[in-house]
């Protein structure tokens, strides 16, 4: 019954974006590292502030959806968070974000409720959706060994199912940062089938900051021509943590934000613009990233 409701739930999305022009693109909001239950009534929170960035995107653009990059909740993801703490922010768009859970998620056993809360929407973890002309899969970077092995089984047949020119994937744990946690390699072999699929972007969070990486391989090794470009976008609100060292091809790194990533994606093409919810410096900051790219 889940798996029907997903399905009924992506074939919605997908007829929702062919709507829109090709050429005139789609948005999509992006941000990790969500709701921290660390206050009496959430509308104090960091997560209020993001929520409000993109509610107002929201409202201009009634064929904008979101990406949820885990750890939506802290600090153990219990049913008691998401009621509380993201419902009250974040939830106010629940049927127009695509999540993926975070480690936070999973310190409550088996992120029962990550999955209670979400419902269909959250598949098994892990699911894919057309968004326009783009491919969108979402993946779980939490799993153990046999179930990480069967999402990569999923994750090469839906790669092959689905050739697509552009194609956009998001998890938690991002495989390069100069943040605190540092790269982690866990996904690695799934950058490796994404990057032999001529997959274009790679959303992570996980570390309290945003980074942007010049497109490159499962390796590390720069490739303007084939690579695959990564932002790690944990500024949903949770509490900003430092950069420590920087990790080659990291070409913008900003810890002085909260706020979200807006996508626009094209046929054949990708804009990004970094949108501030709230300042955490007051005084030397450069303006926030943005750019734009097309698809190998």
């Amino acid at each position: 019954m889940r798996r029907l409701a997903a399905a009924a739930l992506l074939a919605a999305a997908s007829l929702d974006a062919a709507a829109a022009s090709p050429d005139q693109g789609i948005t999509v909001y992006a941000a990790g590292d969500i709701a921290r239950c660390a206050y009496r009534d959430p509308a104090y929170s960091g997560a209020a502030d993001t929520a409000a960035t993109v509610a107002a995107g929201l409202a201009q653009d009634p064929l904008a959806v979101v990406l949820a990059l885990g750890d939506l909740t802290y600090p153990r993801g219990a049913m008691k968070e998401f009621t509380g703490c993201y419902a009250p922010t974040w939830g106010r768009f629940k049927d127009r974000t695509w999540p993926a859970p975070g480690n936070h998620e999973y310190y409550t056993p088996g992120a029962k409720p990550y999955f209670d809360w979400w419902g269909a929407r959250a598949g098994r973890g892990y699911y894919s959706f057309e968004l326009g002309t783009w491919h969108i899969i979402s993946l779980d970077s939490n799993l153990a060994p046999a179930q990480h092995a069967a999402q990569l089984d999923w994750l090469r047949a839906d790669l092959a199912a689905h050739p697509a020119r552009c194609t956009l994937a998001y998890w938690h744990h991002p495989l390069y940062s100069s943040g605190g946690h540092g790269s982690i390699p866990k996904m690695r072999d799934a950058w490796q089938l994404l990057y032999a699929a001529g997959a274009e972007l790679v959303l992570s969070g996980h570390d309290h900051d945003y980074e942007r990486f010049a497109p490159q391989d499962a390796d590390g090794r720069l490739d303007p021509t084939h690579g695959i470009r990564q932002f790690v976008v944990g500024t949903g609100g949770a509490y900003p943590t430092p950069f420590l060292f920087t990790v080659a091809h990291s070409e913008v790194r900003d810890s002085n934000r909260t706020g979200v990533l807006r996508l626009r994606l094209y046929a054949g093409g990708y804009g990004w613009e970094f949108v501030e919810s709230t300042r955490l410096a007051s005084f030397s900051i450069a303006p926030p990233d943005r750019g734009s790219a097309a698809c190998h």
